[in-house]
């Protein structure tokens, strides 16, 4: 029989637990930042906000921070396609623990598609949870044990030293606001999480705002729509190649 399944049955759940802890140690072996319980509260947390901020009803939001613990249990099993695997590992321990079939369908197509290779934005619970993942690059994802400032990943986020999303529902905008000092760079940046920014765009362009990266206090990506600017304003003027 269907029941209501809250953030914290889901936190207190054995087989999620364990799933998150092999997750973390499992990335950690082969040298990934940390995935464990910091990432996956972070990812929750941030995902709950940005629902609630843009105004969405009380257990869309609720789902969307369920969605948001759980989204990378599939690691425990393998990298690649971490997502799929993590859509059909919560299936079935949410359908046991009693969570209504609809809901599941909402939280499985988030898990799923989370990932910038394969992932696309399928309801606003999984929107938000790109942008929320996406989003989580900061020093203290780097683990102390293993850090090492010849690794890209490392140094990147190393140099993170603040790391925020401001979401403005009255403008429609969602920016994710970065802060780095000089052991790294904009660039260096950019190899790494490019293709994350473009599908957070895609995913704040489903929730209905435009997604802004700003590093340092420079905006990297456009402001307006692609259809705005494939022609010159009244007050512009067209430059020729020529």
């Amino acid at each position: 029989m269907s029941k209501i399944i809250t953030l914290k049955d889901v936190k207190q759940n054995e087989e999620f637990i364990r799933l998150i802890d092999a997750c973390n140690e499992c990335l950690k072996i082969l040298g990934y930042t940390e995935h464990g319980i910091r990432h996956v509260g972070y990812v929750s947390k941030t995902t709950e906000n940005i629902l609630r901020t843009l105004g969405y009803d009380a257990r869309t939001i609720e789902l969307g921070a369920i969605a948001g613990w759980i989204h990378d249990i599939g690691n425990a099993i393998n990298r690649k396609d971490h997502g799929l695997t993590g859509s059909v590992l919560a299936y079935d321990i949410l359908i046991r623990m009693g969570m209504p079939p609809s809901e599941v369908t909402q939280i499985i197509a988030a898990i799923g598609n989370h990932e910038e290779q394969s992932g696309t934005p399928m309801n606003p619970i999984s929107a938000a949870l790109i942008i929320a993942d996406k989003s989580d690059a900061h020093r203290s994802r780097v683990r102390r044990e293993t850090a090492d400032r010849r690794d890209i990943h490392d140094r990147v986020n190393l140099s993170i030293k603040k790391n925020y999303l401001a979401i403005d529902k009255d403008k429609k905008t969602i920016r994710l606001v970065i802060q780095m000092d000089n052991t790294s760079a904009t660039m260096e940046y950019l190899q790494i999480y490019l293709s994350r920014m473009v599908l957070s765009e895609k995913a704040a362009a489903y929730l209905g705002c435009w997604f802004e990266l700003v590093i340092n206090g420079n905006v990297i990506n456009r402001r307006r729509p692609v259809d705005t600017e494939l022609k010159p304003q009244a007050d512009e003027t067209k430059v020729s190649d020529d």
